[in-house]
């Protein structure tokens, strides 16, 4: 199984942002391999259609869970039809995020925050 982390820098002490479609970069782990892979989020600064394009890019990716803060209303349709499963993570270093997932302690998010949400929040908390 492979999760993702939306985060704020590229090292697992990194924050995980709050923001889906225009964080950064992802840290894709690997629970069967170990692996980690850090994507930039080349979507991220896109004036349009962030979500879309980082729901596909992990969609993409093989990823079956996404560890994240908000999602918007077309990038949670993107990921649905991947068949990932989003869960709302804490704005804590991405480490403990997948901590916290792997001792069940983040909760499934089933509904989305309002379309272009993100926009425009960078540094906000």
């Amino acid at each position: 199984m492979k999760i993702a982390v939306s985060a704020e820098g590229n090292t697992l002490n990194s924050m995980m942002d709050l923001r889906f479609g225009r964080a950064p970069s992802f840290f894709i782990i690997d629970q069967e391999t170990g692996d980690t892979e850090v994507l930039g989020n080349e979507a991220a600064f896109a004036t349009g259609g962030a979500g879309i394009a980082t729901a596909q890019m992990i969609v993409d990716k093989g990823v079956s869970t996404v560890i994240t803060g908000n999602v918007g209303p077309n990038a949670m349709k993107v990921l649905k039809a991947g068949d990932v499963t989003i869960y709302q993570g804490r704005h804590v270093p991405v480490q403990e995020n997948i901590e916290y997932f792997e001792k069940g302690l983040l909760t499934k998010i089933e509904s989305t925050v309002p379309a272009h949400f993100g926009m425009g929040r960078q540094g906000q908390r």
